[in-house]
């Protein structure tokens, strides 16, 4: 029984992506969550470079208090968040559990210690995939593992977000029973309800939005126009596309979002002539679906640093084919090869473009990637993250 016991969660910010977590728990378990950087609806995105609203209210239907933050940069770093008060909210309130999101934030680090002090269990939510992991120096991972192995044993449950997630904590010599699967998830229900509506408007918003008149293709790419993100790669991709290929018509590939990239791929975009190219630049959550809406494919051709790739779920939820990097850590648990998508190595462009050209002319695929795609998200949703850390309170 876990009914009336109290979980305390330490957040950098405020995120639509957990608060339905945070709402489905409060039925048995008394949340209070403690954000360590306060953030307006409308704040500067750094990497986005430019003021962004979020669109939604993410301060709702549960507990939460803003704890001060004495970093002279308050960021989603180590030294951006330095909030002394969390060892005073912990001391006093004395919770049950602790959610932890990371490790890599003095916060975060002074919660660890604070718990552990007067015996309150810490649950740990990170996103490392092991694959990844695998990539960095060997002294690194030494050094990680002489800091780790110590940390961990001290940790009740891990909230592991996906495959990759799993394998990097058993890496580092956590045991089963410790492992709480909390799927990376997306609401799903807002999402498809926004897919069935907008179905019969396709049409018209394509004409909207784009002015496309005619039912050519779209790839569509949602994310920061960053290096992490690889939008460049996708772009080269798209060229060889239409001029490697003999297509019956030019398909439109369309980037929604921004950042520091974007003067590059707009200069490569004229200087190539690639008359197909639209950039809508910074969209919100509200406004997103429009554009998933209008999509025939999807494509993330991330590198390290996508530690799961939430915009997947998104673009799945509206039935689209995903394309993905090997890199993405979200394509081992959602990504089927030619079932749902494909998955395609990190960095080669020919590949991305061959895997384009099987599914953007292909109608009787894309149906049949679209029906995988609905069926392979609808498990990684917020209930079965409810589950599972009431499983781990248990």
């Amino acid at each position: 029984m876990v009914k009336n016991k109290r979980l305390f969660v330490v957040s950098s910010e405020p995120s639509y992506y957990q608060v339905p977590i945070f709402c489905g728990l409060e039925d048995n378990i008394n949340v209070s969550v403690l954000f360590c950087i306060k953030k307006q609806r409308e704040y500067k995105d750094e990497e986005f470079g430019i003021n962004v609203n979020m669109g939604i209210n993410v301060l709702f239907g549960y507990k939460y208090r803003f704890l001060k933050n004495f970093s002279l940069q308050p960021y989603n770093n180590f030294w951006g968040q330095v909030n002394f008060g969390v060892v005073k909210e912990i001391f006093l309130e004395k919770p049950d559990f602790l959610w932890v999101n990371g490790w890599n934030s003095f916060t975060n680090w002074l919660a660890f210690l604070a718990a552990f002090l007067i015996g309150t269990k810490v649950f740990l939510r990170a996103e490392s995939p092991l694959n990844q992991e695998l990539l960095k120096p060997k002294w690194k991972l030494f050094l990680k593992k002489l800091v780790f192995k110590p940390l961990f044993k001290k940790i009740s449950a891990f909230l592991y977000i996906g495959e990759e997630n799993r394998k990097f904590y058993k890496y580092y010599g956590v045991p089963d029973e410790k492992l709480f699967f909390t799927p990376y998830a997306v609401d799903n229900d807002r999402f498809m309800a926004a897919a069935e509506e907008l179905k019969p408007k396709r049409k018209e918003l394509r004409k909207k939005l784009l002015g496309i008149e005619d039912d050519r293709p779209i790839i569509l790419f949602v994310g920061k126009l960053i290096d992490k993100k690889r939008p460049l790669d996708l772009l080269r991709a798209y060229e060889l596309l239409i001029t490697d290929y003999q297509l019956p018509i030019t398909p439109s590939l369309l980037f929604v979002g921004d950042g520091a990239l974007r003067p590059e791929l707009e200069k490569y975009t004229k200087e190539h002539e690639l008359k197909g190219v639209h950039f809508a630049g910074f969209k919100n959550q509200t406004e997103l679906p429009e554009y998933y809406a209008i999509a025939d494919v999807f494509v993330l051709p991330s590198g390290p640093g996508e530690t799961w790739g939430l915009v997947v779920n998104e673009a799945m939820c509206f039935g689209l084919p995903v394309i993905v990097s090997d890199m993405v850590g979200c394509a081992p648990d959602l990504v089927e090869n030619g079932k749902n998508g494909f998955v395609f190595p990190m960095g080669n462009i020919r590949e991305i473009s061959r895997c384009l050209s099987v599914t953007v002319f292909d109608t009787t695929l894309r149906n049949s990637l679209r029906e995988g795609a609905i069926r392979k998200v609808f498990s990684y949703n917020y209930k079965n993250d409810v589950v599972g850390i009431k499983a781990a309170c248990s």
